[in-house]
């Protein structure tokens, strides 16, 4: 595919605002629809990125035949009937995490993708910070090993907001959602599957209905361990914190950064083309397009992830 790549888009929330950004550094791609559940806000935000068509439907944006991908940053429980309609619709589909909020959407989503061969990709995003992907190479290469990989999770929502503040329609979950970030970079940096999973979780909030703390403990088939702690109580300091502890060096990644055991940041800005991860992770949707070729984090590679955030939700359920 040389021409260019047009897209849909479907969430103009925090995480559609940050693909929108990401996408105006990617040559090729013009995003030409924009849906969400606000018309005006919609309208609001397809003005600022020049974007012609709006509404509050997927479908109607699915009708386009100029529509090539579809980016979905829309609640959680829409993700898998969402993608498989984009599939069934003849359209690429990058779904941001998670691919799925149970493991039968999320085997039904990879069933669509075998039985269309479009690309479909999940936005596991900690496959592309430049951090991770440091630390990904360091192990390729033999130089580094994972001991333990010690995980915080932390955030402070106690309401239904979204990472700009605003008011959400929906109700986020540390497991289906943010665990999965984790639970995904562990077996893919040991290269090993995750082959022990255990989970605990703190009471239930009241008018949410989901646990507000979370302890997870994962081992891959290499001997590995990983520790995962998840908090919508923590007053701070927000976000996700990552400690590699190997065999040769120890790396704290925040993000995108990356620094030493003693606090000494490293260079990872010639990792890829760009520092921003979520920027990366649409050039290789786009490019697997392109090429016709299977993307880093499809929705078939992501699948074992699922499958073990099903066994602790099971444990949890018991």
């Amino acid at each position: 595919m040389s021409k260019t790549i047009k897209v849909a888009l479907a969430g103009a929330g925090a995480f559609g605002i940050k693909h929108l950004d990401g996408i105006r550094n990617i040559d090729g791609v013009e995003v030409v629809s924009l849906i969400s559940r606000d018309l005006d806000k919609t309208r609001e935000v397809a003005a600022k990125y020049g974007i012609g068509h709006v509404s509050t439907d997927l479908a109607d944006s699915l009708a386009l035949p100029e529509v090539d991908a579809v980016i979905l940053c829309t609640p959680t429980q829409m993700h898998a009937a969402q993608a498989i309609a984009c599939m069934e619709a003849g359209k690429h589909v990058q779904v941001e995490i998670p691919m799925a909020d149970s493991l039968k959407g999320a085997q039904d989503v990879v069933a669509a993708q075998k039985k269309t061969g479009l690309v479909a990709m999940c936005g596991h995003t900690r496959r592309f910070n430049p951090s991770h992907q440091y630390v990904h190479k360091k192990i390729a290469a033999g130089e580094f090993n994972i001991q333990q990989l010690d995980v915080q999770t932390y955030f402070f929502r106690r309401t239904n907001m979204n990472a700009m503040g605003q008011a959400r329609s929906w109700t986020d979950h540390l497991l289906w959602h943010h665990a999965a970030h984790t639970v995904d970079l562990f077996a893919y940096q040991c290269g090993s599957p995750i082959v022990k999973a255990n989970a605990i979780q703190g009471p239930i909030h009241p008018a949410l209905g989901i646990a507000m703390d979370m302890s997870i403990q994962l081992k891959a088939a290499n001997g590995a361990i990983c520790t995962l702690s998840l908090s919508f109580n923590n007053g701070g300091p927000l976000g996700t914190y990552f400690r590699y502890i190997g065999d040769t060096a120890t790396y704290l990644a925040r993000y995108d950064d990356l620094f030493t055991s003693k606090e000494e940041k490293i260079d990872v800005s010639q990792v890829a083309v760009s520092m921003n991860g979520i920027e990366l992770q649409d050039r290789e949707f786009f490019a697997a397009i392109r090429e016709g070729r299977e993307p880093n984090s499809s929705v078939g590679q992501v699948l074992a992830c699922y499958q073990v955030l099903h066994q602790l939700e099971q444990q949890l359920n018991a």
